[in-house]
């Protein structure tokens, strides 16, 4: 399997953010722009693999500037790091607001999804490499956030044996 440049997954997709896609404080619904998110990772993921992908996990979606209704939203996605199955995608959302042109970076987050075959298991996806400077800073520091992901996801796996499947109410 021959190896690829981080640019080569790289997707964007822009919307502009209507009334229905808001809360009650004129800003977009976190879901909705996790909806967005999750969409543009996996196409960068289907890209590079160029097979079907599943999200593995998300490590974090910070919010960090609200986005208003008739502002735009500007989600960018590629592949930072892989191992054998898995791919560690970075997104960037910018906000700008349509009448004066101010943008502003909203929100950023990195996923994790694993391709799988016809049957849903898992396969192996070419590796990846960095050419920019800023694919190198996250390709270099990927490993430790997954080392985190995978602490993480032992500790999720004892919340779920802690709690169980039980109704709430027995």
């Amino acid at each position: 399997m021959d190896k690829k440049p981080c640019r080569d997954s790289f997707a964007v997709k822009t919307s502009h953010v209507l009334p229905p896609d808001t809360n009650n404080h004129g800003t977009l619904f976190g879901g909705k722009l996790m909806a967005h998110i999750d969409d543009i990772a996996a196409i960068a993921a289907v890209r590079h693999a160029r097979k079907p992908v599943v999200t593995a996990s998300t490590d974090s979606v910070d919010f960090l500037a609200p986005v208003r209704e008739g502002d735009s939203v500007c989600v960018e996605a590629f592949v930072t790091w892989t191992h054998h199955t898995s791919m560690e995608v970075f997104v960037k959302v910018v906000t700008e607001d349509l009448l004066t042109g101010h943008r502003k970076v909203c929100t950023t987050a990195f996923l994790t999804f694993v391709a799988v075959d016809a049957d849903g298991k898992p396969i192996a996806v070419p590796q990846v490499y960095p050419v920019s400077a800023q694919e190198k800073q996250l390709n270099e520091s990927a490993p430790e956030r997954a080392a985190q992901r995978k602490k993480r996801r032992e500790h999720s796996k004892e919340v779920a044996a802690t709690f169980g499947t039980d109704y709430p109410w027995n």
